[in-house]
């Protein structure tokens, strides 16, 4: 990785903070928990997560349990053919540790290979316009899919179950089918805010394979209560049960999906699926007074958590805050907008390009902008892609102590799907720059920017919080609030996730609902506020564990926002 500090950076106390965690150092904590739980968008999901562990199945057993049977019943969130970013801790262990599977573009692009196409940034921040959406839906959108490699990874290393024995719930989902969810039929309710923008059902639409599969005799979506199945998803993960990610890449399911991209225009080829390899991913890492934070490395969403954190720490002693109060309001949003502005010129694939990450989450940089938001300075934030808002989440904790926050998506589902195999591909092209000469712009095997932030909290070797979030950037930013409103404010887990939240990332407060009209109206003497049309949802939907290392305490808490549950085994 390139990771290189700008010329006016320095780090607190000589320390590289994204290597807070000595590699030589080892503790050991054999405490049990009461319980474990899991926490999640769709209840099926935690149904089958909370079963594995009552049976015995560990946390990481349980997330992958819950993360298949997510792909099947949540088809433009997650699945095989898409990507995926886990945090996780192990009793005994030096430090949490991450694993990235992401998506990569396929080996016949080139960054400027979309010049002619290029329309303009999606001003909703998912992504760009580009002529004929080459890069938002159909084969031209996809890039080489990480989630089977990442999952296969994830139990062999730290998983008890063997591999097929994940995979029977997932299979009677997808095979004897269920009832369409409130939040899955939503999604193909939407609407488009632009003229130039798809929505989900657009994507079905164009794929025969996926309006076969999605669409009812009458052309229409599945709606809520509907019965729905999909028994060719369940072929392909039988074959995935017993071929594992081999077999995934290089084996029958590989050669299918290999001809059928090939086929059709796609930019990954046969090589691609053979040649995919997991990138090394360090966590980096945060404090915050006496909590140590692991989240994701670059070019997903940590970097600029732990440096919106380092910025609030600054203001943590200043008189009168209160939560939710017009100047705390301020002071976080003003926060969030600093940290895009470093993010968003800089952040890219580390493999491929220098980010300065240890300047983004420097104490030093904190303090430069203390004293630009105190003054009341202007802070100027450019463009980037924030990413689809169709990913999900999955968060695990057993009772011998084991963490998992695993968050994977499709992007927002290129809608194609290889005959036969029942499960769309991802379309993470519409996240990378179309325009050479960026830090994120196009390039072979290259991964593009995600706001993607699995996130561990611990207390002197122990962790106290485990969560993630779906929301594109938006993850980033609700992620902060639940553990400052932990941290700071001193919730329980459930108000921490149920308080109401804002989010700024340019030149607009973005506010729920359910913040009142005269805290906005203060707040909006001091900078622009948009009050939002959703109380709930409508940003990053987190999904978190609080546990008590001295008790053994453990609680969960699903974000109202969306379907999900928090279920203790």
């Amino acid at each position: 990785a390139s990771l290189y500090i700008a010329p006016d950076a320095a780090v607190s106390n000589g320390q590289k903070p994204y290597l807070l965690c000595s590699q030589d150092s080892h503790m050991s904590d054999e405490r049990i928990l009461q319980h474990g739980i899991v926490c999640a968008p769709q209840p099926y999901a935690v149904d089958t997560g909370t079963d594995v562990l009552a049976r015995g199945g560990n946390a990481v057993d349980a997330a992958l349990a819950a993360g298949l049977v997510q792909g099947v019943i949540d088809p433009h969130m997650c699945g095989p053919g898409g990507y995926l970013l886990v945090t996780l801790f192990r009793p005994g262990d030096a430090c949490p540790v991450v694993l990235d599977a992401p998506a990569l573009a396929g080996s016949l692009t080139a960054p400027d290979m979309w010049v002619d196409r290029y329309l303009r940034p999606n001003p909703m921040g998912w992504g760009y316009f580009l002529r004929d959406h080459v890069n938002d839906a159909g084969y031209t959108s996809i890039c080489t899919p990480g989630s089977v490699k990442g999952m296969q990874r994830m139990q062999a290393e730290w998983g008890t179950w063997a591999w097929a024995d994940l995979f029977p719930p997932a299979i009677a989902m997808a095979e004897e089918g269920h009832r369409v969810m409130a939040r899955t039929a939503s999604v193909w309710q939407r609407r488009p805010e632009v003229p130039e923008e798809l929505v989900p059902l657009d994507y079905i639409q164009r794929n025969p394979e996926a309006a076969r599969i999605y669409l009812k005799e009458d052309d229409s979506p599945y709606r809520v209560n509907d019965w729905f199945r999909n028994p060719d998803f369940g072929y392909a993960l039988r074959q995935l049960a017993v071929d594992g990610a081999e077999g995934f890449y290089d084996g029958e399911l590989g050669q299918r999906m290999a001809s059928d991209m090939e086929g059709n225009g796609s930019y990954v080829t046969r090589q691609d699926l053979q040649d995919y390899a997991l990138p090394e991913a360090p966590p980096i890492q945060g404090v915050f007074g006496d909590f140590a934070l692991a989240t994701s490395p670059p070019p997903h969403g940590g970097p600029t958590l732990v440096a919106i954190l380092n910025i609030m720490e600054t203001f943590r002693d200043e008189p009168g805050l209160e939560p939710a109060s017009p100047r705390y309001l301020y002071l976080l949003a003003m926060a969030m907008k600093a940290a895009f502005a470093d993010r968003n010129p800089y952040m890219a694939d580390t493999r491929l390009e220098q980010v300065p990450v240890e300047w983004m989450i420097s104490k030093a940089r904190a303090a430069h902008w203390h004293d630009v938001i105190a003054a009341g300075d202007p802070i100027t934030v450019a463009f980037t892609p924030s990413g689809s808002m169709d990913t999900t989440h999955v968060t695990t904790v057993d009772r011998w102590g084991n963490c998992v926050a695993l968050t994977h998506s499709l992007g927002s589902s290129s809608g194609v799907i290889t005959p036969g195999l029942g499960f769309m591909y991802n379309n993470s092209m519409v996240n990378f720059h179309p325009l050479p000469g960026h830090p994120n712009s196009i390039a072979p095997g290259k991964s593009r920017t995600t706001g993607m932030a699995p996130t561990i909290v611990s207390r002197q070797g122990r962790p106290v919080l485990v969560l993630g979030a779906p929301g594109s950037t938006k993850i980033i930013t609700s992620v902060v609030q639940v553990i400052l409103n932990c941290l700071l404010w001193d919730m329980d887990i459930e108000a921490a996730v149920h308080a109401p939240r804002i989010d700024c990332q340019g030149d607009v407060i973005h506010v729920q609902a359910r913040i009142p009209r005269r805290v906005c109206d203060e707040l909006a003497v001091l900078h622009p506020v948009q009050r939002m049309g959703h109380s709930l949802g409508g940003l990053g939907l987190v999904h978190a564990i609080a546990m008590n290392p001295e008790t053994g305490e453990v609680t969960g808490a699903a974000d109202p926002g969306s379907d999900g549950m928090a279920l203790a085994t």
